[in-house]
């Protein structure tokens, strides 16, 4: 069973950094892509940012591309997302996500996902 725990989530002033990080545990994750989504109040869900847990080749929305960063650490088995220059906008719940047979670009919608965090909340604040 694939379990993927967020955390690193709070309050933060516009133009800010956050860092967010997903631990993922249950499965050798070779073969996967894992990424970030965001929900805002009263939207649907959207893809963020996504890497290829093999090769490290990284995807971006439109939105953070220049801001955000994701990454991996195959030793520990984490995906984290580095959050700069913070928007009003970005205040989000977001998600950890992971796709177990990811086609290129990977899990750019949230049915392509399989596995779900419970989510962590980011606020930015003006």
């Amino acid at each position: 069973q694939v379990q993927l725990v967020e955390s690193g989530g709070g309050l933060v002033q516009a133009g800010g950094s956050l860092r967010l990080s997903c631990a993922a545990s249950g499965r050798r994750f070779s073969t996967y892509a894992m990424g970030w989504f965001r929900q805002a109040p009263g939207k649907e869900r959207e893809f963020v940012a996504a890497i290829i847990w093999s090769g490290g080749n990284t995807y971006y929305a439109d939105s953070v591309k220049g801001r955000f960063t994701i990454s991996r650490d195959k030793a520990k088995n984490t995906v984290d997302l580095q959050m700069n220059s913070l928007k009003p906008e970005d205040t989000a719940v977001y998600y950890c996500a992971a796709d177990r047979n990811p086609i290129i670009p990977p899990m750019t919608e949230p049915k392509r996902v399989d596995y779900w965090g419970k989510g962590t909340l980011v606020t930015v604040s003006l």
